[in-house]
């Protein structure tokens, strides 16, 4: 299954893709046209939207495999129809591109974020904005002028979860009201991506200094945090560091992580523990930290050959 590509540097191109409900199909663009991949014979079912502009982020709404809401780099978000090959709605709101989109449908809604550090709440059945708010950028925090906020839902499909290189928080979607918040200390890595455990009782975060923190997520207390070298095994690179995590989808205390050099690792506890932060660290957060050795069910899958 390949993407169509534009002329430009793959790498300056923006990769996304999403599975529906049933994983059935595939979506996915890396800077060119969107496409549709079924997932049992892996053929490609159609394409569309050329770019300008191109997607950035792709979601699939929870009750039809056939409504997708898809994120572009103008700031607007498409909602496309792909049995009839029509764009249903704009939505508007956001002043850089779309870096993330998550539905609830408990509450039928679309969240939004974008480059501009902002959140934006859209009702599904008229897809009218309800709400907007950006994010609280810790004070003594200059972020760039640019950068992406991700969004995930809790299992509750009430509250979500927020990230951005300066914080991860918790939200109330139908006030859209941060409940916490936590943020590394000033002149510390900052935050490369976060998400869920399978259950939602865990935040996996990951750093640029190649550190993975493992928080409650009720309360966003720090469990335990797991250093280079109790993964990292025999790569002294500095420049080495995850750019995304992804928990297992029924170990809770499971989860996998890609990195800058195309690694991915799956780390869970060791078995004498059981789960994360059995020997929790010293309470003040962001700078306390303990050392693993390497987890019993620890690899390193896409490695290139030495």
């Amino acid at each position: 299954m390949t993407n169509e590509i534009t002329d430009t540097n793959p790498e300056e191109a923006v990769h996304c893709f999403a599975l529906s409900k049933n994983d059935s199909y595939v979506m996915s663009a890396s800077g060119g046209k969107i496409s549709l991949f079924n997932m049992m014979t892996f053929k490609t079912m159609t394409t569309f939207m050329s770019p300008p502009p191109a997607a950035t982020v792709l979601a699939f709404h929870p009750q039809d495999n056939n409504i997708i809401a898809i994120g572009m780099e103008d700031s607007t978000i498409q909602i496309y129809n792909v049995r009839v090959d029509e764009v249903k709605s704009k939505l508007r709101g956001h002043s850089k591109r779309i870096t993330g989109l998550a539905f609830s449908n408990v509450l039928n809604v679309l969240v939004s974020s974008g480059a501009d550090a902002q959140l934006c709440v859209f009702g599904t059945d008229g897809w009218e904005k309800q709400k907007s708010r950006f994010l609280q950028i810790p004070s003594g925090r200059t972020p760039p002028a640019s950068s992406d906020t991700r969004v995930q839902f809790h299992q509750d499909q009430i509250h979500f979860l927020a990230v951005h290189e300066t914080q991860i928080a918790l939200y109330e979607t139908t006030k859209l009201e941060c409940v916490k918040q936590w943020s590394p200390r000033e002149g510390s890595a900052p935050i490369s991506h976060a998400t869920f455990s399978c259950d939602s009782q865990l935040i996996y975060a990951t750093f640029l200094d190649a550190t993975i923190s493992i928080f409650n997520a009720a309360n966003l207390t720090l469990r335990c945090r797991v250093l280079p070298a109790a993964y990292l095994v025999g790569n002294a690179s500095t420049t080495v560091y995850p750019l995304v995590v992804a928990a297992h989808p029924s170990e809770p205390n499971q989860f996998a992580v890609g990195m800058t050099d195309g690694g991915v690792y799956v780390l869970e506890p060791l078995e004498s523990e059981g789960k994360w932060g059995a020997n929790p660290p010293a309470e003040n957060g962001s700078a306390s930290s303990m050392s693993i050795t390497p987890p019993s069910g620890a690899s390193n899958s896409d490695q290139p050959q030495r």
